[in-house]
């Protein structure tokens, strides 16, 4: 059965609460779907995944320390993830506090994996944001994004 990773790092509980929304999205018919708090994440772990789904508060524009440690990590890996398929979500303190840019910081390390990383016309292109805990806006941006995901997940298996 094809395998959706969703690792986060959550210090105020809004991350996780995102996290939760993207897994529940994501089980779909035929997707298993594993939630990880990326301290109980090793880089093994991502070899395992058909789909890999990040998400990070934003500090200073940028994805936690922890998550950047997971992917500076996953480089022994190089080549080994290519054609997974992968997705991101960030929540932040306020708007224009860098959701967009920690995002496309964890899609560009995917990209560079070699991962497919779907997109969405609808919402938050790039993937779901929220200012401080998820709320009516960003939860079903959240749960679109663990469903897009596990259903290309579904298709590529």
């Amino acid at each position: 059965m094809p395998k959706v990773l969703i690792v986060y790092y959550s210090r105020t509980g809004n991350t996780e609460k995102m996290a939760r929304c993207v897994a529940e999205g994501a089980k779909i018919d035929g997707v298993d779907v594993e939630l990880k708090k990326v301290e109980d994440t090793k880089a093994e772990d991502l070899l395992d995944a058909d789909g890999i789904i990040v998400g990070s508060p934003v500090y200073y524009g940028l994805m936690s320390a922890e998550i950047k440690q997971l992917f500076d990590q996953s480089v022994k890996f190089h080549g080994r993830l290519t054609g997974k398929v992968g997705g991101a979500f960030a929540s932040s303190a306020n708007i224009g506090g860098g959701n967009e840019t920690t995002v496309m910081g964890i899609l560009q390390m995917m990209l560079i994996h070699g991962m497919i990383v779907p997109g969405t016309a609808d919402g938050d292109h790039y993937g779901p944001v929220a200012i401080g805990a998820p709320d009516e806006r960003s939860t079903p941006q959240c749960s679109a994004l663990g469903q897009r995901v596990a259903e290309l997940v579904n298709k590529l298996a």
